[in-house]
């Protein structure tokens, strides 16, 4: 889930991380329930479920909520499971872009909600294809910096398919076509190197680096989208380096 940004490591409220924590088991239960109607309840025979199952077990979702996710996506206790996706394109500050990817049982709240929260906090809701066109489908994996180069990196991940590895602030990014993005990540475990998020997600090519002051509007920006309900995902064309997420560290403490 794109949600797992490095800018995040900017925040220490406990509130603030509990907050997430809980928007995140949710996304992860919605992705379930959609795997489990459109394959049903079998890991074995859904390997869309099979994905969404790990990636939530992964993020320490408990089982008991996993269970429940794949009953009630497969219909079997009577619960009627009907998601719609929505994409959303948006405009933010100094060039910024975002795609704000929803999953909703209502297309007008979502709309609203949307739309009210990105005017609110600085952005504009941009025509459709303005910046759809500036992302592909891509495998996208994390891994945080500190304490491996990309040399290392690349050395477990080259024949696995991995395309290039980006240093994107506290994180390297490892990018491969999306068919290779299991591969990568299984190369990563075998070579005992731990990553945050494994993804297949849309990602710009072309990346705009933002100042301390633009970052901070970016973010809040960001924030604001990404805790809305009906919001799956966000995913945005921005670079913040080490060096500004240090100095916003600075003016948080």
């Amino acid at each position: 889930m794109a949600g797992h940004s490095k800018w995040h490591t900017t925040r220490h409220k406990k509130a603030a991380l509990d907050a997430k924590r809980a928007k995140m088991y949710a996304n992860h239960i919605k992705a379930i329930e959609v795997a489990a109607r459109a394959g049903g309840p079998d890991l074995d025979g859904n390997p869309g479920l099979e994905v969404a199952v790990t990636k939530a077990k992964k993020q320490s979702v408990p089982n008991d909520n996993i269970d429940r996710a794949i009953k009630r996506g497969a219909g079997l206790t009577g619960e009627v499971i009907d998601y719609a996706e929505i994409m959303y394109e948006v405009r933010g500050p100094e060039g910024s872009a975002l795609l704000v990817e929803c999953l909703t049982d209502n297309r007008n709240r979502a709309a609203s909600e949307v739309r009210a929260t990105v005017t609110r906090n600085g952005g504009f809701m941009a025509d459709p294809g303005s910046v759809a066109f500036m992302f592909q489908r891509r495998g996208v994996v994390r891994v945080p910096a500190e304490n491996h180069t990309e040399d290392d990196i690349m050395m477990a991940v080259i024949e696995a398919g991995a395309d290039e590895i980006l240093r994107s602030g506290t994180a390297f990014e490892i990018v491969s076509d999306p068919s290779d993005i299991q591969a990568v990540a299984k190369a990563l475990d075998e070579a005992e190197i731990a990553y945050d998020s494994d993804d297949v997600e849309f990602f710009a090519d072309m990346k705009v680096e933002l100042d301390a002051k633009s970052a901070q509007s970016f973010i809040e920006l960001w924030d604001a989208v990404e805790e809305l309900d009906d919001v799956q995902n966000v995913y945005a064309n921005v670079e913040i380096t080490a060096e500004v997420l240090e100095e916003l560290s600075a003016q948080d403490a």
